[in-house]
């Protein structure tokens, strides 16, 4: 899919859209750390036909911009999002998010409730049960080796990520792409500034309005996550009315990948809601 960039606020985001500008309202895919838009491939041709789909890097991911300092907190792309939403003339969406992205996805449905019309969380983050706590010893580390050669960090992350995948091959290739921005020095920079970022302190904040939430909302979830474990999302789903959750077999992580076809039936059930 060929994509392209617009400017949001000061920075340039890489986006692809796909779909119609039919009847059925716009859905905006929204991936985590330390992924892209890539996340998606197999599950945008599987939504169903009259929806106008955007797939975003968020920033410092992917082909967008580098942060530079720029705030990629949760908060910080979330605002983002809502500034992408603008640019593209888009009033309210589906908006569905993975991992961070599903913070963000959070964040926007809690203080930007108009935005957001139906909300899907995939093993995504929340409260205060992250980051786990391989990424807490990597940034304890980071005085000592942020200067150290991006291939140094990179072997470590590589390593790490590929515990989210039930298949090797398909991890491989998929980290690889993931991985690629963050290559040389500038990237390492900002895979640095990404890790220091991960702060559950803002997904915790959210907690008392989730209750708020009135767009109808699914959650899905690899059963085997190491680094979300399910029971974020059975307590996201306690605590947001209506909302539904199902529960991948033998998934672990990265399941818009590894169950794509899932997601995009939860995805279909939500938008019919």
């Amino acid at each position: 899919m060929r994509g392209e960039f617009i400017d949001v606020n000061g920075v340039r985001l890489y986006y692809y859209a796909a779909g119609s500008r039919g009847a059925g309202e716009p859905v905006v895919f929204l991936h985590g750390f330390p992924t892209s838009s890539h996340l998606w491939t197999d599950v945008v041709p599987l939504v169903p036909k009259g929806h106008r789909v955007v797939v975003v890097d968020l920033l410092g991911y992917g082909r967008s911009d580098r942060p530079a300092g720029r705030d990629v907190s949760v908060r910080g792309h979330a605002e983002r999002v809502v500034g992408l939403l603008d640019e593209l003339a888009i009033n309210y969406a589906t908006i569905v998010g993975h991992d961070v992205g599903g913070g963000i996805a959070q964040t926007m449905a809690v203080r930007w409730p108009t935005r957001v019309s139906r909300l899907m969380l995939v093993n995504s983050v929340g409260f205060d049960l992250w980051p786990g706590r391989e990424v807490k010893i990597a940034r304890a580390m980071l005085p000592l080796t942020r200067h150290l050669p991006a291939t140094w960090l990179l072997s470590i992350l590589r390593t790490d990520l590929m515990r989210g995948y039930v298949t090797s091959d398909r991890g491989t290739h998929s980290i690889e792409m993931y991985v690629r921005p963050f290559a040389k020095p500038d990237g390492r920079d900002s895979l640095v500034e990404h890790m220091m970022s991960l702060d559950s302190s803002e997904t915790k904040a959210i907690e008392p309005r989730l209750k708020d939430i009135v767009a109808p909302t699914a959650i899905l979830w690899g059963a085997e996550d190491p680094f979300l474990p399910v029971a974020i999302g059975r307590r996201l789903h306690t605590e947001i009315p209506g909302s539904s959750l199902a529960v991948v077999p033998d998934a672990r992580h990265f399941t818009p990948e590894e169950a794509p076809e899932k997601v995009a039936d939860v995805l279909t059930e939500l938008l019919a809601r």
